[in-house]
Parts: C-alpha cells; structure tokens; sequence
C-alpha cells in the first residue's frame, strides 16, 4: 500500500519540478536576471532600508512556496499553477531596479485578471453555493487576522 502512495506521488513530483523549472524558474529567475542582471544598484529612494525589504520579501517568500509546492503534490496530488509576484518584488527592492518592479506590478495584475475572469468563474460554476461560502469567508488577497477569544 505504502509503495502504491510513493508511485502515486511520481508524477505529480516529476510534474511539479518541471513546472518550477519552466514557470518560475522563468518569472523569478530568468526575467528579472536579463532585467537586471542581478546587479546592485543604488538603493531605490536612496534607501538601503528598500534593499533589506527587498531581502525579507524573498526570505519571506521561500519557505511559503516551497510549502505551497509540497501540498500541491501531496494533498491535491497534482502541479501547481502561477506563483504570486512578492519573489519578483523582493528582487526589484534588492536589486534597485525599476524594471523588475514594473514587471513584477505586470505580473501581479495579470495573475489578478486570471483569477476574477477564469478561476473564480470556473469554481463557481463547478461548486455553486459551497465555492459562493467558501468565498464569503475566506478574502482574495489580504489574509483576514482574527484572534479568538480564550487563546487559540
């Protein structure tokens, strides 16, 4: 049984690691290094306050997508798709480049318009009412902060 859930997992993991390859290793890889050819330059604002953001935002954003990259593969037993832009944001910061952020603000508005006008439609319909709740309580973009009372 347990030698079935490994094989199971094979192509998803195999799926997953071509797609980080060609997907993100293309946004946050390939781009910002022909934007900028991952050379420093002055910090942005005149700043090195915007470099060291720069840094939290990829430090930040790592362990986030490798963690989104796992369950993927073992809780939905398939390959992701398009990765959000903080990693492309982090880099415009650290390496001062206003190309880089330009495409990252490009790549965030285009995963937004796939999001309103394909995915949510397509769950919608798939889902009804469960995915019109699911939406009700759970925001888009900016996770809601709520502390219960009496501890977690």
């Amino acid at each position: 049984m347990q030698s079935r859930a490994k094989s199971s997992l094979l192509g998803p993991t195999l799926g997953t690691i071509l797609f980080v390859a060609l997907v993100p290793g293309t946004i946050v890889g390939l781009v910002p290094y022909r934007l900028s050819g991952w050379r420093l330059a002055p910090p942005l604002l005149g700043s090195p306050a915007t470099r060291w953001i720069g840094v939290g935002l990829l430090l930040l954003g790592l362990p986030l997508f490798v963690a989104f990259l796992g369950r993927f593969v073992r809780e939905g037993h398939g390959t992701p798709d398009p990765v959000a832009a903080p990693m492309v944001i982090g880099q415009g910061l650290l390496f001062a480049s206003k190309p880089i952020l330009a495409y990252a603000a490009g790549l965030a508005l285009a995963f937004h318009l796939f999001v309103v006008l394909y995915e949510e439609p397509t769950l919608g319909a798939r889902f009804g009412e469960e995915y019109a709740s699911y939406c009700r309580r759970v925001p888009r973009w900016i996770p809601r902060w709520r502390f219960e009372k009496g501890g977690a």
